[in-house]
């Protein structure tokens, strides 16, 4: 039997359910009211910020290649003897024509005695016979035959002294002793390998550079060349030759690049790392490389405004030790975050901790970078 409902008891009910109807309301409003209190007193994110500054960029291309000597020899003997002298050690530097060693040379010497005096006794004779040949007393041919003789004698004696003169090995260049082959006392034949000498001045490198740059890189452009064995030092050079093809093999082409170093701490041998200007930006708009952001392939920065951080994308050109130039998107003044916007979103609060130049590329430090 299913219970009478009453007007009495719709009427007793109705307060009862529109008071729990406006409690759930009051509860709700009051969720909500906790919600947006604890979003308005969430913690703001420290980041450190800075200044776009506007200086010179410069566009390079960097390449690795070997350091080389433009000059490099090895001396051998052109005749054979024994080492009775030897003038210079490994690490010494030479002139061109400076003697190296010195062979015995004893059976040339006397060969070339030999030599002169055959041809002092002919040249004696040949002034005899030109005396009858003025007074037709020998026929021209005889005459001539005595002449040919003394000429051939000529050229036996200029070869004698020509070989004589080999027992003293020269520097055929300019540059250093790095390597000696030969010990006091050896006996060596012809073409044995003596000494390695090597150019110091200049040294240079080759540089394949691939084909999409044939248009930037030209004679004459500044070259910067580091290396691993020194730290921290770099040396300046020169783009002195392009060559005029490319390699098909490789799609690329060669330049050779020459670096002077009086001080004598670069080496022939070192790997080299390379870096060319090819063009150059005056007062260009620049920040740390660190300070952008990537989203969706475009690069953007979040710009600080009232304590809040907007993201916004630039359009950025030239990279140069760790600064690269903002082309469009922020202008000077405007201050952007340097450390922390990997934590950040539109809209996102923030408190800055510290502040640095943009320039520096370094927190916290206003020292210009280092390359």
């Amino acid at each position: 039997m299913q219970p009478k409902t009453t007007a009495g008891g719709i009427l007793f009910l109705l307060p009862i359910l529109l008071g729990a109807t406006l409690v759930t309301q009051s509860a709700c409003r009051h969720g909500d009211s906790n919600e947006a209190d604890e979003e308005d007193k969430s913690p703001a994110i420290p980041v450190e910020v800075a200044t776009a500054t506007r200086g010179d960029i410069f566009a390079i291309y960097s390449g690795t290649a070997p350091i080389e000597a433009f000059a490099d020899a090895q001396v051998v003997a052109k005749v054979g003897g024994e080492v009775r002298d030897i003038r210079v050690e490994e690490g010494d530097e030479v002139t061109t024509g400076q003697i190296l060693l010195r062979l015995d040379g004893d059976r040339l010497r006397f060969e070339a005695q030999q030599a002169e005096a055959n041809l002092r006794k002919l040249q004696r004779d040949f002034q005899r016979n030109r005396d009858l040949k003025e007074r037709s007393l020998i026929s021209p041919g005889d005459f001539e035959k005595i002449q040919y003789e003394m000429e051939a004698l000529e050229a036996t004696f200029r070869l004698a002294e020509l070989e004589l003169g080999y027992t003293e090995i020269r520097a055929p260049i300019d540059g250093v002793v790095s390597q000696r082959f030969v010990k006091l006392g050896n006996t060596i034949e012809v073409n044995t390998p003596t000494f390695q000498i090597t150019s110091l001045e200049p040294l240079v490198s080759y540089l394949h550079v691939p084909e999409r740059e044939y248009r930037r890189i030209g004679i004459g452009q500044n070259a910067s060349i580091a290396v691993d064995a020194l730290q921290g030092v770099r040396f300046e050079g020169t783009v002195v030759r392009v060559s005029p093809v490319v390699d098909p093999l490789t799609g690329t082409f060669k330049i050779t690049i020459e670096v002077s170093d009086p001080s004598r701490r670069l080496k022939p041998g070192m790997f080299g790392r390379i870096s060319i200007v090819y063009d150059k930006r005056e007062n260009a708009l620049k920040i740390p490389r660190s300070a952008i952001v990537q989203e969706a392939g475009e690069p953007s920065i979040f710009v600080i405004d009232d304590d809040t951080a907007h993201r916004r994308v630039v359009h950025t050109g030239y990279v140069e030790a760790g600064q690269i130039e903002i082309v469009d998107g922020l202008s000077d003044g405007e201050q952007f975050v340097l450390v922390g916007q990997t934590g950040l979103r539109e809209g996102s609060k923030v408190a800055v901790v510290g502040s640095a130049r943009a320039e520096s590329g370094v927190v916290g430090s206003d020292a210009p970078a280092s390359e």
